[in-house]
Formats: structure tokens, sequence, C-alpha cells
């Protein structure tokens, strides 16, 4: 069970983690309100449809993006900064190999709706892709959208690889690849 106090973030919680470990469609209302510990009566209070509440949790992501950037930002080169970058996947390995990357599952599952949705969940993404650009930038690189796309790809690919053949290594030897690729660039 999600702990937190608040019940409105513990809702949010439990539908990140239920969304990400089930899938979006094979997640309820009641799930996530059995996982959060908040009567399902309630969840109505806090979200008034099962798309407000995706909603959050792509904010959510959003967010997470946001601090995981943060926290790569303390490096001293665009290199190291992007290879930290990268290197996140290699911390969450486990849970990739076992439900996907948090970001890229959400984003695939939300693709095929024409609601906003698909648009909405593509935010965690988009922000990694303008973060990495700006940092090839910062090397020099006139390509340096491409670079950003070319990196993003390459963690997605192994994401998607570690996920389908549940080997949490092929994440790492992957994020290896690439930061031997960036070194290469500078």
């Amino acid at each position: 069970m999600v702990r937190t106090t608040d019940k409105r973030e513990r809702l949010m919680e439990a539908a990140k983690v239920l969304i990400h470990r089930q899938g979006l469609a094979q997640t309820t209302l009641a799930d996530i309100a059995g996982e959060s510990g908040v009567p399902l009566g309630n969840v109505y209070y806090y979200f008034k449809t099962k798309d407000d509440l995706v909603r959050a949790v792509i904010e959510s992501r959003a967010e997470q993006v946001g601090a995981m950037l943060d926290s790569v930002q303390t490096r001293r080169s665009p290199a190291a900064r992007l290879k930290a970058l990268a290197h996140q996947w290699v911390e969450m390995r486990d849970l990739v190999a076992r439900y996907g990357c948090p970001f890229g599952t959400l984003a695939a599952e939300l693709d095929r709706r024409e609601d906003g949705l698909d648009r909405e969940a593509a935010k965690p993404i988009s922000l990694i892709l303008d973060w990495a650009e700006d940092q090839f930038r910062q090397i020099g690189r006139r390509d340096a959208r491409e670079l950003a796309i070319a990196l993003f790809s390459g963690v997605q690919g192994g994401a998607l690889l570690a996920n389908a053949l549940r080997d949490p290594d092929l994440m790492t030897g992957q994020v290896r690849h690439l930061e031997r690729w960036i070194d290469s660039l500078s």
C-alpha cells in the first residue's frame, strides 16, 4: 500500500505504480483505491474521472523528470550531465526490466488516443529531449536535436529490450554504449 498522509497524493502515487505495473486499461479505480487505502467512494472527490487521475499521473511523471534533470545538473560538463542522465535508467534497471520505462510505456499506451491525453503523455519525454538538446548544443553540436533524439531512442530501445527479455543487464550494457557514444561526440 502507498503511504502518504494526503489522500489525493496517495491516490495519484497508487495510480502511478499500478498503471506502470498493469497498464492503464487493466487498472481500475477500485484497484487504485485499494492500493492507496482510500475508500473507492472518496476517489471521485479528488478525481472526477479516471482521465483526470491519468492527467495527474502524467504531471507527476513530468515532475519526476524535472527532479531527475535537476539531480544531474550538478555535473561539470554537458557530456558528464548527458551520461548521468542515461545512467538514471541503470538506477531503475530492475523496474525497467520488469515493467518497462515509466515514461515510455505511459506515452506508448496513450498514443492511440486522440483526446489530448496522447499529447500530454509526451510531456515527460519532451522535457528530456529539450534538456538533452541543450546539453548537446553546449558541447558545440549543430545537430543537437538529432543527437538528443538518438540518445533518448537508445535509452528507450534498451528499456524495450530489457523489458521484453526481462534482462536488466541489457539496460546496463546499452547505457555503457551510450556513454561511450557521448564521449566520442565531445
